[in-house]
């Protein structure tokens, strides 16, 4: 098969589809790979390094969506590169269709292979190829909040750790899967009191059990929510409904009840926020404050730390891409029960019931 790797064009997105590492893994399986030149130079790969996995490399965008059969991306495209994707071509990237309408029906109009990273599945329940972005997106999360918890940045003025005789500040994260969970880790390693919820009991005990004492647990529910966002200073918000539209906890009016200078930093926003004035930025822009509640909420947040991203990112997706190319994406979905599960569009019908649910359409649009 003739695999691609085109070089990101969202803002400030410096993350690559595939290491060199990757490229010969597929070349060694006898398949061609083209890469955009620069592709990976955000991430510490140059095309010399590609050029000597046996790839070859392209010079435009164009080249490389016109010469191959399976894309491999990090981001779902954007408006500039739908009209450069063929008909029966393999995507297989992040999407998030459920917070897009626009892109979803983009990519029913191309009548592509969509297979989303987020949506793949194992038999546990868990999304291996979210995992690693989640956990680098969970712990940048107290980092970039701690960071606007400063006066400069607008912030309370507050330091998460506190010294001696000054108590450290407080952590507030909604969800307690693996975003949520690393984002604790990460606060409590800097000695901030952590609060953290979910409604799977489950997933409350298993924290309660791995976490030190200064981080608790609370079923999450409205009245509770509304209880604790009166005295945290940094809020994160980590709920994922899978390939669904994140439910707002956190409403316009709650924003009165904090403390200005509060942060929330909404990692959910892939899936539209978790908090209801939250809207996507990037990492040129990142904040925006509204009733002087600082909101953070880059939509690429592992893009900031590339080379970690690109390295975690390729260790999961390299095993579904050599399937996807040694078998074609038929066979391969037909004999991977996981993989299957990632299919969210196929030649212009939605397969992904979640899509549907999420924009409310009674039948595929077509």
């Amino acid at each position: 098969m003739i695999v691609g790797i085109p070089k990101e064009i969202k803002n400030n997105e410096s993350r690559v589809g595939m290491t060199p590492g990757g490229v010969f893994e597929l070349v060694k399986n006898n398949h061609k790979v083209y890469v955009q030149s620069d592709a990976g130079e955000g991430s510490g790969f140059f095309n010399q390094d590609y050029q000597q996995a046996g790839a070859i490399i392209l010079d435009t965008i164009g080249q490389v969506y016109a010469m191959s059969k399976m894309i491999v991306k990090v981001k779902e495209p954007i408006a500039e590169e739908y009209e450069l994707i063929q008909e029966g071509q393999i995507l297989f990237t992040y999407f998030h269709f459920a917070s897009s309408e626009a892109l979803t029906k983009a990519m029913i109009k191309q009548k592509a292979i969509c297979i989303a990273y987020e949506t793949v599945e194992d038999d546990e329940g868990t999304l291996p190829l979210l995992t690693p972005m989640s956990e680098v997106a969970g712990r940048m999360a107290i980092q970039q909040g701690a960071k606007y918890l400063e006066k400069p940045a607008k912030g309370r003025g507050v330091l998460l750790g506190g010294v001696p005789g000054v108590a450290p500040g407080k952590v507030l994260v909604l969800g307690a899967g693996v975003v949520g969970v690393q984002a604790a880790k990460m606060a409590a390693g800097l000695g901030a009191h952590v609060t953290i919820m979910d409604i799977s009991m489950k997933r409350l005990r298993y924290v309660n059990d791995v976490m030190p004492p200064h981080v608790t647990t609370e079923f999450s529910n409205e009245f509770n929510i509304r209880k604790h966002i009166k005295t945290h200073d940094l809020i994160i918000g980590g709920v994922l409904l899978k390939g669904a539209k994140a439910p707002n906890l956190i409403t316009r009016d709650m924003l009165k009840d904090m403390r200005p200078g509060t942060v929330i930093v909404d990692v959910a926003v892939d899936q539209g926020g978790c908090v209801e004035t939250t809207r996507p930025t990037t990492h040129e822009d990142p904040i925006y404050i509204i009733d002087d509640v600082v909101h953070y909420s880059v939509a690429n947040m592992p893009g900031a730390v590339p080379y970690t991203s690109t390295m975690a990112l390729t260790n999961v997706t390299l095993a579904y891409v050599l399937k996807l190319a040694n078998l074609g994406w038929e066979a391969a979905c037909e004999k991977d029960v996981s993989l299957k599960k990632g299919l969210n569009i196929v030649e212009g019908t939605v397969v992904y019931q979640e899509i549907i649910e999420a924009f409310c359409w009674e039948e595929v649009i077509a």
